[in-house]
């Protein structure tokens, strides 16, 4: 294992979200600290509570995820996909590192700068709502985990795109909407059916549940499924990563 290719690509990464502090850590915090001054303070007040806990304090961990998926994926795909642009993809693949350091590296740089942002806004949401969490343990592994998988599909959105444009089409077009529809303002069980079965169909619905139950004990699915599910995800990415190295798709070209 060559630990010094790791460590170079890490620092590199990471030195780049504290090049641009205001875009990578500032600005989401602010835009989720306006979530719970809309949704927490505003709207939560005149609501009633959801599973015996106040509205404001539930929307928490879907706040914290929906920052969470779309930082992990802007990070991870944006600093693959950079070298790409300018042709320096070539120097990576021909430097002395196999690809899964060059995993490690990106991917791993990516996931901190998510969980660091993630434990931040928890930090923030401390100004506007009292919440407790049942399971810390449990909070930092789903954290941890959801952070390291859509860092993985970052990496992938980021080998797959060919311009700007890609690079924005899934974050937007597919990962947001299915974040809102996954429970992160409700939860399904307060939708009616067929729609509450369709929502089981959203892979999110499982990372947010499983968050949500380890602040609070209460979940949407059963919390070993929605661990279960998230590993699944963790190693459908990694299944895409290694058939991308191992064919050239979208490296070679």
């Amino acid at each position: 294992m060559n630990y010094y290719a790791i460590r170079a690509i890490y620092i590199f990464e990471m030195s780049r979200a504290w090049r641009t502090l205001m875009e990578s850590i500032a600005a989401p915090i602010l835009s989720t600290s306006l979530y719970f001054v809309v949704f927490g303070a505003a709207i939560g007040a005149r609501m009633g509570e959801i599973d015996g806990i106040g509205y404001g304090a539930f929307i928490i961990p879907g706040l914290v995820m929906l920052s969470l998926l779309s930082i992990s994926v802007s990070n991870a795909s944006f600093g693959i996909y950079f070298p790409k642009f300018s042709g320096t993809i070539y120097e990576i693949l021909t430097a002395p590192a196999s690809a899964i350091e060059i995993v490690l590296g990106y991917v791993g740089a990516a996931a901190s700068k998510s969980v660091i942002l993630g434990l931040l806004i928890l930090l923030t949401a401390r100004l506007f709502v009292d919440y407790e969490i049942a399971h810390p343990v449990w909070m930092l592994a789903f954290l941890l985990l959801t952070a390291i998988t859509f860092s993985l599909l970052g990496f992938i959105i980021g080998l797959w795109a060919n311009d700007f444009q890609q690079l924005q089409i899934i974050p937007l077009m597919v990962i947001t909407p299915l974040t809102f529809l996954g429970g992160a303002f409700y939860s399904i069980e307060m939708l009616p059916e067929p729609w509450q079965t369709i929502s089981l169909f959203n892979p999110v619905v499982y990372l947010i549940s499983g968050f949500r139950w380890s602040f609070y004990g209460i979940s949407d699915v059963n919390v070993v499924i929605s661990f279960g599910m998230t590993i699944f995800f963790m190693l459908s990415c990694l299944a895409v990563i290694r058939w991308i190295f191992n064919s050239g798709y979208r490296l070679r070209s």
